[in-house]
């Protein structure tokens, strides 16, 4: 059977970011129906230009799929699609296939007016094309939800992350932690530094992927990709949930190489899948060192 193409827009499809695993995870969905011409920044000479930045190339992606609308083709728009974007869930073309909808719910000091006030507004102008869009609804995680009416909630489909699950052979563990690191406000708001240095003067072995950790002791992989990301929790004992989302591809690659997560009490409501890999702890009374 001849699969009909789809012209897919990725302004990600790297394997060394959450975005872009989102977005081949979903493409791989996407190829058991068609047959996917996946389009991007480099295809169309914006490689290393300003076209290419995150916060550029989804209207790039909006003006790529309103291209092969108007040639009849079949179309997909794959990510960024944060769910606050409601210019691109408003002008996408009619009949657009969408990625994974993504969006947190936890916010930090400096962004609380943006985040907490402007984005709920946001998030209902959005809600307003998806109701009038004849397509699949899936939501990356959770987090989302409560923001939703139910009309939407009833027609959407949420944690799509669950499907990178995929278990792996397990290894000797000789690391004692790994955690990915990302220098980027939001979410380095939640990162356990402080936790990390205490470990460090107690000896246990320390390795970080994504953004270098500038901690004296830390081993630094960098940003690498997921083969070389799950080769180093194959080898690992344990890492922490980021207190803002619990379910990312991260959390996904320590669960599917036996790596025991520790996640803050306070978040334990959160846990609904997996529940076997995390361990609750309070972190204000460094009980973590009672499971090493």
């Amino acid at each position: 059977m001849i699969k009909k193409k789809i012209y897919t827009w990725a302004c990600d499809y790297s394997n060394n970011s959450g975005e872009g695993n989102l977005a081949r995870l979903y493409a791989k969905k996407l190829n058991k129906k068609y047959d996917l011409v996946i389009k991007k920044p480099s295809n169309i000479f914006l490689k290393n230009t300003i076209f290419e930045y995150k916060y550029f190339s989804p209207f790039v992606g909006l003006i790529c799929c309103w291209y092969y609308y108007f040639l009849k083709k079949k179309i997909c728009y794959l990510n960024y699609l944060p769910m606050w974007n409601f210019i691109l869930f408003l002008f996408l073309p009619p009949k657009t296939i969408l990625g994974p909808i993504t969006g947190g719910s936890s916010y930090i000091k400096n962004n609380l007016i943006i985040r907490r006030f402007l984005f709920p507004i946001f998030y209902k102008i959005s809600e307003v094309s998806l109701f009038s869009r004849d397509c699949e609804i899936f939501f990356s995680t959770g987090l989302l939800k409560r923001f939703l009416s139910t009309k939407i909630v009833k027609k959407s489909k949420f944690n799509f992350i669950y499907n990178a699950y995929d278990k792996k052979k397990y290894k000797k563990k000789k690391i004692d932690f790994t955690f990915y690191y990302r220098k980027y406000g939001n979410k380095e708001e939640f990162f356990p530094k402080n936790l990390i240095s205490e470990l460090i003067k107690r000896k246990y072995k320390i390795h970080v992927v994504g953004d270098r950790l500038k901690i004296k002791g830390v081993k630094n992989h960098g940003k690498v990709n997921q083969k070389k990301v799950n080769s180093i929790l194959s080898r690992s004992r344990f890492s922490i949930a980021s207190g803002e989302s619990l379910y990312t591809f991260f959390t996904i690659d320590c669960i599917n190489n036996n790596v025991k997560i520790f996640v803050n009490r306070n978040n334990k409501q959160k846990i609904d899948k997996f529940k076997n890999f995390f361990i609750k702890i309070n972190f204000e009374n460094k009980s973590i060192y009672n499971y090493l």
